[in-house]
């Protein structure tokens, strides 16, 4: 059983939401994140990416770099650009992109649900990023951003976010940059509450779609400040965590792409030769070529698409992580032609999330800074919940989740 709780969420004025949401911390770089504040003093980004606060240059993880997040913080508070409501609510987060719209509920995860498996994830996390994400919950006290969960569909909960989206919104804004609308809801009514925390008390499991760091991050700090007080009781607020939860039939995950630098020695002739020995390889010309089911890949080469079929008998149907498209690329072409054997740290490899489109793998082929690209299908969200129930991990860089989560709309207190 899942548990969670309603919280007295931290948020920005109607009148400001605009000026003080802001993309994810993970999603751009320090010099974005100073542009796109430029001189906004409402702009998250002087808490999330606190680095903007101080000359470039600046090392990001400087403790006084945290430090200034939490003064910002609490500045942002003083001013009244993040006021808390009275009391415990939960809240709904409809995003729309391209005409679809996905509807979560913002709620107060609970910690040890994440240490126990409650809370799956699929993908492995990397320590030094945990420590970040971790030094940024501490100095806050809060978790100023959201992670993004998944549920089982659930016709209850469908019926009570449909009864608060019928209603005038507390929030409803296009974002600048990608055009996606953000619409935001309160839900306040005791017996609401009451059903939502009921309903999600009855599911097995909760699946971690993104924010991977920031959910370790989260739980190993509640964690932490259990174990250093004396009086814990398990009700504190530091045992819940910030989540925005969807029906995983509204989800939508996105291919994502991988680009190499060179052919590891080989010619174009013998690189499609050493490919078609486990796969059937077809030219399709210069249009591009985008995969049409599981197991067909799109490869890009020399000016040129090629639509690639895996063979047969060359990958095992019944391992949950063997017959991903992403494992039977990674050890068929990456691993066995190319020599990649570790895609986390191998740096002839990057990797293109499928919002930029495949027209991104061709320029980056073509301006030559990339030898070759390959495009896969992306996974579905029944292939990703079968893993996590399966306790096994994904390989690295698997899914791409969009849109991406707005941070600033409504942020969680620890105490």
């Amino acid at each position: 059983m899942a548990v969670i709780k309603p919280f007295k969420g931290i948020r920005p004025p109607k009148a400001l939401v605009e000026q003080v949401a802001s993309r994810p911390y993970d999603v751009l770089n320090s010099a974005e994140a100073r542009e796109e504040a430029g001189d906004n003093e409402k702009s998250l980004y002087h808490i999330i990416k606190p680095e903007i606060n101080f000359p470039v240059g600046t090392d990001e993880h400087d403790p006084c770099v945290y430090d200034s997040a939490a003064e910002h913080f609490q500045l942002f508070q003083d001013k009244g650009w993040l006021v808390q409501d009275e009391k415990e609510n939960y809240y709904v987060y409809a995003q729309t992109m391209n005409g679809k719209t996905q509807y979560g509920l913002v709620v107060g995860a609970y910690v040890p649900d994440y240490m126990n498996g409650v809370i799956k994830k699929h993908e492995l996390t990397r320590r030094d990023k945990e420590e970040d994400r971790m030094k940024h919950v501490r100095v806050n006290n809060a978790n100023i951003e959201p992670v993004f969960f998944a549920y089982p569909d659930n016709a209850e909960l469908d019926a009570i976010v449909a009864k608060y989206t019928s209603q005038q919104p507390e929030y409803d804004f296009i974002a600048p940059g990608d055009g996606f609308g953000h619409t935001f809801w309160i839900i306040d009514k005791q017996e609401d509450i009451d059903a939502i925390t009921q309903a999600f008390a009855a599911m097995p499991a909760l699946y971690i779609a993104d924010g991977h760091h920031r959910s370790a991050a989260a739980a190993l700090v509640g964690a932490e400040k259990a174990q250093q007080n004396p009086n814990h009781q398990g009700d504190e607020e530091y045992n819940y965590f910030m989540a925005v939860c969807f029906p995983a039939n509204q989800l939508t995950i996105i291919d994502y792409n991988r680009v190499v630098k060179d052919l590891n020695g080989l010619t174009p002739e013998e690189f499609l030769a050493a490919v078609g020995k486990n796969f059937v390889v077809e030219e399709k010309g210069t249009d591009i070529y985008k995969p049409q089911a599981l197991h067909n890949f799109s490869l890009y080469l020399e000016g040129k698409w090629y639509s690639l079929t895996v063979k047969e008998g060359t990958y095992n149907d019944n391992d949950p992580i063997g017959v991903l498209d992403v494992t039977i690329s990674s050890n068929l072409i990456l691993d066995e032609v190319l020599g990649i054997k570790d895609l986390r740290s191998d740096k002839r490899i990057d990797f293109v999330g499928g919002i930029r489109g495949l027209g991104e793998l061709k320029k980056r082929v073509d301006s030559g800074e990339m030898k070759v690209a390959l495009a896969l299908y992306p996974v579905s969200m029944k292939q990703l919940m079968d893993i996590a129930d399966s306790g096994n991990i994904m390989p690295p860089k698997t899914t791409w989740f969009e849109p991406k989560l707005r941070s600033g709309l409504v942020i969680h207190k620890l105490v």
